[in-house]
């Protein structure tokens, strides 16, 4: 009597990790943004959008231009027209800013269609500097310049536009690195335990 065959079972796998160790599976899962990132990236966005205008608003029809209203200490609202880019920087040149502006706009809608699943605060920090970008791209296209009004003695006078821009690149800058060093230390513990079991 011959014993009968026994079906092996086959690991469909797709290359490997640099070190050759880790197996790369087929099934992992996708970093491409969906439904629920898309949404909490518009939601962080329009809402950035919103308070920036609203306070550009406010402070055009309260406050002359050049008028200064002191407030506390080195800080005071100074309304100022700012045809640059973040903190008066390239001022007088709208066309190219308004270039530039558009061009990084999109390229962080494509990075996020592609890694939108990658850190769970991506959608708030691509979603600070998406919305304070094209909240002041509205203003150059509309008027050919954007208004500042927060004023630090030390410091050029900014609007929130600015504050979430500067803000949310902090925060996509530690969601990435803090994203790096986690997957360094799972794939050292994967190594670890592949090796354990030879």
């Amino acid at each position: 009597m011959s014993e009968p065959v026994r079906e092996a079972q086959v690991d469909v796998r797709v290359g490997s990790t640099a070190n050759a160790l880790r197996p790369i599976s087929s099934a992992e899962r996708s970093l491409a943004a969906g439904p629920g990132q898309w949404l909490a990236l518009l939601a962080v966005a329009a809402a950035a959008i919103v308070a920036d205008q609203l306070t550009k608003q406010v402070v055009g029809r309260t406050v002359e231009v050049g008028e200064r209203v002191e407030l506390l200490g080195p800080f005071s609202i100074h309304h100022v027209e700012n045809s640059g880019i973040a903190f008066g920087l390239f001022a007088s040149r709208t066309s190219s800013v308004i270039a530039i502006t558009a061009f990084a706009v999109c390229l962080m809608v494509w990075f996020f269609a592609r890694s939108g699943r990658r850190h769970p605060v991506l959608p708030v920090g691509l979603g600070l500097v998406l919305g304070g970008s094209f909240a002041n791209l509205i203003d150059r296209v509309r008027l050919g310049w954007v208004t500042d009004f927060l004023d630090l003695d030390a410091w050029p006078a900014f609007h929130l536009a600015d504050m979430f821009i500067v803000v949310g690149v902090a925060v996509l800058f530690s969601a990435l690195v803090l994203s790096d060093r986690s997957g360094h230390m799972h794939g050292a513990r994967d190594e670890d335990t592949a090796l354990q079991r030879r």
